[in-house]
This record gives C-alpha cells, structure tokens and sequence, in this order.
C-alpha cells in the first residue's frame, strides 16, 4: 500500500521558486507537487505587476508575481495549490493551451467527487453557454472571478482555478483549489478593490469545508491530496511525488 504523503504548509514563495526551476531546463520527465500554505499571500498574474506598487504595505502581506498569466489570488490555509511540469511533446501537452488544460481539471473534478462534491470541469462549449446566461460584470482582476475552459466548478460555483506557462524547456500547469472560503475582503482591500467586488467573488465560488459531508475538514487537504495523486499519477503514468515538506 503507497504510504500516504504529509500534508505540510510552506512558504507560498517556495511554490513559486519550484515553478520557475522547473522550466529553466528541458523537462524529460513528469513532474508534480501539492501544496499548503503557511501563511496569507497574495500572487499576481505575469501581466498584473503594476498593482504590486499599489498595496499598502502595511496590510504586510508577501506580494508574488507568479509566471502565468490570470488573474490575482489570495493564497493561504484555505487552498490547495498543484504545480505540474510536462515535456514539451507530451502528449497531455498536445493541441494547444486549451486542450492542455482539459486532462488537469477532469482529474482535479474526479478527485472532488470521490469526497462527495458533485464537481465538474467546464468545457469550452458549456462555458459559451454559460457566458451568455450570465452576464452580469464579474471581478476579472482575481483569478476567482473569472472563468476560463477546464476549470472546475460545483453546480455554477467555482472551486478551482488553472493556469499555464509554456515555454522551450517545458510547460507548466497551475491550479489553485479553495479548502474553505478565503476572506476575499483582505484581497480587494489590498488591491484597493471596492467591497462589492468581495461580495461578488464569494457569490462566484465556493469550497470543499462548505459542501463536503463524507470527509471532516481538517481532514480534506490531506485526503484530497492523495486522490488527486493517484488522479494524476494516472495520467501521466509517473510515481507519486508528495506535497513538498518546508
């Protein structure tokens, strides 16, 4: 029997390091990591620098600026980061950017339902749809405000967001997954974001400790970590690599 992997909080910096090594040489093999936070960070996307210089440093929380592209989020205690690195010509890797993502989220809704949430991932014809029944203005700034093909909700709620870098060494897969619900009223208050964009964000989401009733909370992190592992190690068909210790 595969001994179950610690579930241990790092740095949100660490994830971001593991990311950028990750591609700064080819990358034959696959490789993944999970991740716990130990403490509240907010992580812009490539294209969002410009807000760093504009949060008020004495909200004293890290600012990141991660690879991808996306919108900001609010990492802490309260989500479940992935980090997957393929090589350039796998094939989970081929199609393009869109298609990339369809195998991650499939398997990140799979784990989902095997707790007892009712959890899809959004096609890129279902979010047509969705678009137009839903118009209403969303907070696009945040990551969790918008919704992109392939990530995954419960019901018309998301849970989890995707990201991707592709570059000559290799491509990247983030993803972010909400363990509980993040006080989305820290996030635009530190990007000088009005109130009703937080209201707006927690109408838009939703989280494992809210819905699931087959698993205590505490206990989520470490047993979603591992269905996602064995999600995963499927379909990349590579041994289980645990949840990177501080």
């Amino acid at each position: 029997m595969r001994r179950k992997p610690a579930v241990e909080p790092a740095p949100a910096a660490l994830e971001q390091n593991w990311n950028e090594e990750s591609l700064v040489s080819q990358v034959t093999q696959p490789a993944w990591r999970a991740w716990l936070y130990q403490h509240p960070a907010i992580v812009l996307g490539r294209s969002q620098w410009r807000l760093a210089s504009a949060i008020d440093p004495q909200n004293k929380l890290e600012v990141l600026l991660r690879a991808s592209g996306g919108g900001a989020v609010l990492v802490g205690p309260w989500m479940l980061g992935l980090s997957v690195a393929l090589a350039t010509d796998h094939p989970l890797a081929a199609g393009g950017p869109v298609n990339t993502y369809c195998w991650l989220g499939e398997a990140i809704a799979a784990a989902l339902r095997q707790i007892g949430l009712d959890a899809w991932a959004i096609s890129p014809e279902a979010l047509a749809a969705h678009r137009a029944q839903h118009t209403a203005p969303t907070p696009a700034w945040a990551c969790f405000g918008g919704l992109s093909p392939w990530e995954v909700l419960v019901g018309k709620q998301k849970i989890a967001g995707l990201a991707q870098v592709r570059r000559r060494h290799g491509i990247l897969l983030v993803a972010g997954i909400l363990m509980d619900a993040p006080p989305w009223q820290l996030l635009a208050q530190c990007l000088g974001k009005p109130p009703s964009d937080a209201h707006r964000l927690a109408e838009l989401t939703t989280n494992c400790a809210e819905l699931c009733r087959e698993v205590p909370a505490s206990q989520i992190p470490a047993r979603l970590t591992e269905l996602l592992g064995e999600q995963i190690e499927s379909a990349l068909t590579i041994r289980f690599a645990p949840i990177r210790q501080a």
